[in-house]
C-alpha cells in the first residue's frame, strides 16, 4: 500500500503529518512519492502515524524478522 493511501487510511493530511514530524508539508509530499528512502525516515514516517515498522524476510522454509534496524532491539 502507497504511503499516501496509508495515511489517508489513518485520516491524516500532509499537513498534520507534517506538524507531528516536525517537517513542513512538501516535505511530506516528497516523502510519499518517492520510491527508495532510508528505513529509519519510513519507520519515522509510520511512527508519526501511530504505527511500528516491522522488516519480514519470506522464505521458502518460513518467515524471519529482522530486528537490525529496530531501536531498543535489546530491551524486546
Amino acid at each position: 500500500m502507497p504511503l499516501h493511501d496509508i495515511r489517508a487510511a489513518r485520516q491524516m493530511t500532509q499537513e498534520h503529518l507534517a506538524k507531528v514530524l516536525g517537517v513542513k508539508q512538501a516535505s511530506v509530499s516528497r516523502l510519499e512519492r518517492r520510491a527508495d528512502m532510508y528505513i529509519s525516515t519510513l519507520r519515522d514516517f509510520v511512527r508519526a502515524m501511530g504505527g511500528e515498522l516491522d522488516i519480514v524476510a519470506r522464505f521458502p522454509e518460513g518467515e524471519v524478522r529482522v530486528r537490525q534496524f529496530d531501536l531498543g532491539s535489546a530491551s524486546r
